[in-house]
C-alpha cells in the first residue's frame, strides 16, 4: 500500500521538474543536495512507482512523475491559498507577503511603494523576489509567491490580473543619430535601425516591439543586454537606438549620459503595467488595495498628459530635461 506524500517531498519533485538538475532544485529549496535526493528516494518509495530518470548528463522526468508534478503543483497551491485565507481574516498589511517583481520595474517601483509601506503599515512584512516572468509566474502557480507585479498580458493559467497604469515608451538614442534631426518620429520610421534590445526572456523585449508594431525582422539588433542600464551605456556610446520606459527615464537611469530621448508620435506606445495572483485567492481585496498603492505612487501628473505638456522632446542631449 502507498503512504501518502508529504508536502515537503512534493515541493522537493516540483522544484526538480522545473529545474531539470537536482543541484538548482535544491538550491531553489534552500536544502542539501543529498537531502533532495533522499526526499525524492522516500517519496518514489512510498509510491512505488518510478519519478526521474537519472543518468550521468541530465535527468529526464517519467510520464507519471509530469503527472504527479501537476498534481503536486495544484495541490501546494490550494495549500498556500488555505494560509492565505487565514491571513486575509485579518486586518490588510498585517501579515506578510510574498511579492514577484520583474527586473524593468523593481528599481522604479519598489523605493517609493517600500517607503509609503514602511510608513503607513510598519508590521507588514513583505518579502520580494525580482525574476524574469517566466520564473515569477511558475513560483505564482506552485505558490512560492502571492503576488505579481509585472507587465501585461503575460500567459498563465488560473490567475486573475489587474491593469494598474500605462508606461509609455520613449526613443533614446545619441543626440549625432539622424533621427534627432526630425520634427516628428513615428513607430515606422525605427524599421531598419540597430535597435538595441534586452535578451530573450525579459518581456519588455517583446511588449515594446507589439506596442511599435515592429517585429525582429524589421530591425537589427546589434546587441542583446540582460539589463537596460547595459543598453543605456550601449546607446551612449553610439552602438545603436532603444526603447526606453518612461518610468526608467523619470527614475534618472540616463544621469550621466548625454542621451536625447523622443516621444513617438503614435498612440498606445505604451506597456500596461500591473498585478496577477491566483486565481479566486482568498487575498483578493487586499491585493487590490496594494495595487491602488502602486497605482496611486505612478500616476501620470495631475496637469494634464505628457505628451501635452513637454512636447515631443523629452530630454536633451544635455543630459538635462529639455525646454519647451
Amino acid at each position: 500500500m502507498s503512504h501518502q506524500p508529504t508536502l515537503r517531498q512534493l515541493r522537493y519533485l516540483c522544484a526538480i521538474g522545473e529545474h531539470l538538475h537536482f543541484g538548482k532544485a535544491a538550491q531553489a529549496c534552500h536544502v542539501s543536495q543529498s537531502t533532495l535526493s533522499t526526499a525524492l528516494q522516500e517519496l518514489e518509495s512510498n509510491l512505488g512507482v518510478s519519478l526521474v530518470e537519472r543518468t550521468h548528463k541530465s535527468i529526464i522526468i517519467t510520464r507519471i512523475g509530469e503527472e504527479i508534478i501537476a498534481r503536486g503543483e495544484r495541490i501546494l497551491s490550494d495549500v498556500e491559498d488555505l494560509m492565505a485565507a487565514a491571513d486575509a481574516s485579518r486586518t490588510p498589511f498585517s501579515g506578510e507577503m510574498r511579492i514577484g517583481v520583474i527586473p524593468t520595474i523593481a528599481p522604479y517601483v519598489l523605493p517609493d511603494l517600500l517607503g509609503e509601506l514602511r510608513d503607513r503599515y510598519p508590521d507588514f512584512k513583505l518579502f520580494i523576489r525580482e525574476d524574469l516572468s517566466e520564473h515569477l509566474t511558475r513560483a505564482l502557480e506552485t505558490g512560492e509567491l502571492d503576488l505579481l507585479l509585472l507587465a501585461l498580458p503575460y500567459r498563465a493559467e488560473r490567475v486573475e490580473t489587474e491593469h494598474l497604469f500605462y508606461d509609455e515608451f520613449l526613443l533614446a538614442c545619441d543626440p549625432s543619430h539622424p533621427l534627432t534631426e526630425r520634427p516628428s518620429i513615428c513607430t515606422q520610421d525605427l524599421a531598419g535601425s540597430e535597435l538595441l534590445l534586452l535578451e530573450d526572456g525579459h518581456c519588455l523585449r517583446d511588449h515594446a516591439l507589439e506596442a511599435c508594431r515592429l517585429s525582429l525582422k524589421d530591425v537589427s539588433v546589434p546587441y542583446h543586454a540582460t539589463s537596460l542600464n547595459t543598453i543605456v551605456q550601449m546607446v551612449a556610446s553610439r552602438i545603436g537606438i532603444t526603447l526606453i520606459p518612461k518610468m526608467a527615464v523619470d527614475k534618472q537611469i540616463l544621469s550621466g549620459t548625454n542621451i536625447c530621448v523622443r516621444r513617438l508620435n503614435d498612440t498606445n506606445v505604451h506597456r500596461s503595467i500591473g498585478l496577477m495572483w491566483r486565481h479566486k485567492s482568498p487575498r483578493a481585496s487586499e491585493f487590490r488595495l496594494f495595487g491602488d498603492m502602486v497605482r496611486k505612487l505612478n500616476e501620470p501628473d495631475a496637469a494634464g498628459p505628457a505628451s501635452e505638456q513637454e512636447g515631443d522632446l523629452i530630454r536633451s542631449g544635455s543630459g538635462h530635461p529639455a525646454a519647451v
